[in-house]
């Protein structure tokens, strides 16, 4: 029998569609692929999960409302990690499996994780845009080497960070609910909390989850500790970070920069950062390299043809 799924993500199989098409076939699953070329709405979510089976989902609505019109889904399979655009509470009481493509992306997060960095702590965007308009002006930026690195969660990706970090000799500190404690004391982490962090660190790198607890967990009350040369590199999630207070310390030069992958709302609407030079943004990016689209699509394609067949 015919199995029917959406694919949302746009970046889904674009090198390797051969592969994943015959992997659909072969387990008779008929693909509709996202038509709007953007994120999609709430309407359009519920229009087109009507008849549907399952869906591949990458940072598009599953909430309440959208699974409501959905009475036939029986799988969700995340593309990526991150399931706060999914109402887990209605997943669960309805016995609709989720499945997540874990690791699949973590060395291309952790890489663009420290791209960021690098940009804004060497002004690196700033400089190549004056350049290009002609002003040859050295611009002082800040050293790199022998620093010290907060890491906000130790998952794959944060563990990516730390191998980063150790190849710049920086000095890691880290936060994380639950430590692997043999990996801390193996590459000689300092377990501390958030303040301590913000307190002491000259970078902050966020690999944390967006759940109630984690929710502005970098405020106006705990960055007013922040080092004038801070600079933060968020590539997790929108709301981690409380978006005004970021704002205000980066336009006032009360930390150095920020190098931001992730918004509240996305495509952010009048974000006041996108005007700010020491600011260095993505468009939720930081997993998109050929190398881990092609292991999060088959991943993803492998998980949803398991929860529809189990």
């Amino acid at each position: 029998m015919m199995k029917k799924i959406l694919v949302t993500p746009r970046s889904f199989a674009k090198y390797n569609y051969r592969q994943v098409a015959e992997l659909f076939k072969k387990h008779n699953v008929e693909a509709e692929f996202n038509p709007y070329g953007q994120i999609m709405t709430e309407d359009q979510m519920s229009d087109l999960l009507s008849d549907k089976d399952g869906v591949i989902v990458g940072v598009d609505p599953l909430h309440e409302e959208v699974l409501r019109q959905a009475p036939q889904l029986k799988a969700i399979a995340k593309y990526g990690v991150g399931v706060d655009n999914i109402d887990t509470g209605y997943t669960d009481e309805h016995a609709i499996k989720v499945s997540r493509t874990l690791n699949a992306n973590a060395d291309a997060v952790a890489d663009y994780s420290f791209a960021l960095l690098m940009a804004v702590a060497r002004r690196v965007v700033e400089i190549n845009n004056g350049c290009k308009a002609g002003d040859w002006q050295k611009k002082i930026a800040l050293d790199i080497f022998e620093k010290k690195i907060g890491i906000l969660g130790l998952g794959a990706i944060g563990r990516g960070v730390v191998k980063r970090a150790q190849g710049f000799d920086m000095s890691i500190y880290a936060y994380d609910m639950y430590p692997d404690e043999a990996f801390v004391a193996q590459n000689d982490i300092r377990l501390t909390d958030v303040d301590t962090i913000i307190r002491e660190c000259d970078f902050i790198s966020i690999h944390l989850p967006l759940t109630p607890d984690t929710k502005h967990l970098l405020n106006a009350d705990n960055l007013k500790q922040a080092k004038k040369n801070l600079i933060i590199v968020n590539t997790a999630r929108g709301g981690i970070v409380d978006e005004e207070t970021l704002y205000q310390l980066c336009k006032e030069n009360r930390i150095f920069g920020a190098g931001i992958d992730v918004f509240e709302q996305e495509p952010p609407q009048q974000s006041k950062l996108l005007e700010l030079e020491n600011v260095v943004i993505g468009s939720h990016t930081a997993a998109s390299t050929v190398g881990a689209t092609e292991k999060m699509s088959l991943m993803a394609a492998e998980n949803i043809i398991k929860d529809l067949e189990d």
